[in-house]
C-alpha cells in the first residue's frame, strides 16, 4: 500500500526480491519483528526453529545469506526447504510415495517447477518470472501504448481485475488513472482484458517454456504419472484468470489449481516443520 506513496523522509523497501534477499539488514529486522509477534514474552529471549523456503535456482551464497539473516534475527535452528517441495506438501500431494507429482509454484519473484517422487526432487527448475514481472509488463505496455505512467499498486490491481492468460469470449474493461507523460498531468483511460493479455504474453511464454523443459527432462515412468494426474498450480500467480487453461492447451495435460494457492507454500512449510521425522530428507543443507 505504501509503494510509490511515501514522503521524502520515508522509503518503502522490499527486503526480498526475486525470491532472495535484496537488503540483508532490513530482512533481519523484519524477521525479528515476526519472531516478536509470535513470542510475546518479555522475560525470555526466544530462539525458535525457523523453516525458510528458497527458490531452486538460488545459489549457495544466497542460501547462506538467508540462513545468516535468520540466525541474526534470533533463530535457534534454521532449516531450508525448496519452494516446490513446500508447495507440494501444502497442496497435499503424495510427496513420499513412489509416484510422480508435478508442481508449478508461481510466486512474486520466481516461478518454480518441480517433479517430486519418494520425498525427493527428481527435477527442479526456476525462472525469475512471477507476479512482479506481470506487473512490470503491464506498466511497460501502458507507457508504450498510452503514454501514461502508472505505479506498481495500480498495475497489480489491473492484473487482478481484468488480467487473463488465455483469450476468452468475454472482454472486460477497466478505467485506470495515471500520469500523462507528455503533459505531466493525471488522466484516466480505459483498458481492456485483451490488451492486458497482450502485455503478459512474454512473461507467460517464459513460464510455459519452464514447464515444457521440466516435462522433457522428466523420466518416462514419472512422466506417465503426471500425464494421468496432471500438474498442480500454486502461488499467487496461479490466481491469474485462465492460466490453467493456457498450460492445458500448451502441454495437453490436466492442470489443477490448488485450494488456496496463495498459502500453499507456507502451509507446506508448517507441515514439514511439524512432521520433521516424517519429512526429514526434504530439507536442504546447502
Amino acid at each position: 500500500q505504501m509503494l510509490g506513496k511515501t514522503p521524502g523522509n520515508i522509503i518503502a523497501i522490499r527486503p526480498m526480491k526475486d525470491g532472495v534477499i535484496a537488503d540483508f539488514t532490513v530482512t533481519e529486522q523484519m524477521l525479528k519483528q515476526f519472531i516478536k509477534k509470535v513470542h510475546d514474552n518479555k522475560l525470555f529471549s526466544p530462539s525458535p526453529r525457523i523453516i525458510i523456503c528458497v527458490p531452486c535456482g538460488s545459489t549457495q551464497v544466497e542460501r547462506r545469506a538467508i540462513r545468516e539473516s535468520a540466525i541474526g534475527a534470533g533463530a535457534g535452528q534454521v532449516y531450508l526447504i525448496e519452494e516446490p517441495m513446500a508447495a507440494a506438501i501444502g497442496a497435499d500431494l503424495p510427496v513420499a510415495e513412489a509416484t510422480g507429482s508435478m508442481v508449478v509454484d508461481i510466486g512474486g519473484g520466481t516461478t518454480e517447477v518441480g517433479v517430486i517422487s519418494l520425498g525427493g526432487m527428481v527435477y527442479s527448475g526456476s525462472v525469475r518470472v512471477g507476479g512482479d514481472k506481470f506487473d512490470e509488463a503491464i506498466i511497460n505496455y501502458i507507457r508504450r501504448n498510452y503514454g501514461m505512467l502508472i505505479g506498481e499498486t495500480t498495475a497489480e490491481l489491473i492484473k487482478k481485475e481484468i488480467g487473463s492468460a488465455f483469450p476468452g469470449s468475454e472482454v472486460r474493461e477497466m478505467e485506470v488513472k495515471g500520469r500523462n507523460l507528455a503533459e505531466g498531468i493525471p488522466r484516466s483511460f480505459t483498458i481492456s482484458s485483451n490488451e492486458i493479455l497482450e502485455a503478459l504474453t512474454e512473461p507467460l511464454n517464459q513460464i510455459v517454456s519452464a514447464v515444457k523443459s521440466a516435462l522433457e527432462q522428466t523420466p518416462p515412468e514419472l512422466g506417465a504419472d503426471i500425464a494421468e494426474k496432471g500438474m498442480v498450480l500454486t502461488g499467487g500467480g496461479a490466481l491469474l484468470r485462465d492460466l490453467d487453461r493456457l498450460l492445458m492447451e500448451e502441454t495437453g495435460l490436466p492442470v489443477i489449481v490448488a485450494d488456496d494457492p496463495l498459502t500453499c507454500v507456507v502451509r507446506g512449510s508448517g507441515k514439514a516443520l511439524e512432521k520433521m521425522e516424517h519429512f526429514g530428507p526434504i530439507f536442504t543443507n546447502d
